[in-house]
């Protein structure tokens, strides 16, 4: 309490905002997907996909399946 018998109200946060309860950020749910992203299309890329298009595709796919680790990691 304050000296003039009022409860003193909690300073104001600054810098960063603090990580998930489990210590993971937005950051590194970035890279995860963009590096499904990138690994599924290029791993699609050698192993012969037909074009550029078919191995971007099989990128979505991973990019997909890594939102959904994302999610439910959190």
């Amino acid at each position: 309490m304050s000296a003039g018998g009022r409860p003193r109200r909690p300073r104001a946060r600054t810098g960063p905002p603090p990580a998930s309860p489990e210590g993971h950020s937005w950051r590194q749910d970035l890279v995860v997907l963009l590096g499904a992203f990138a690994a599924g299309s290029a791993i699609a890329g050698a192993l012969g996909a037909a074009n550029l298009g078919t191995a971007l595709s099989f990128g979505q796919i991973a990019f997909g399946l890594a939102l959904v680790f994302v999610i439910v990691r959190r």
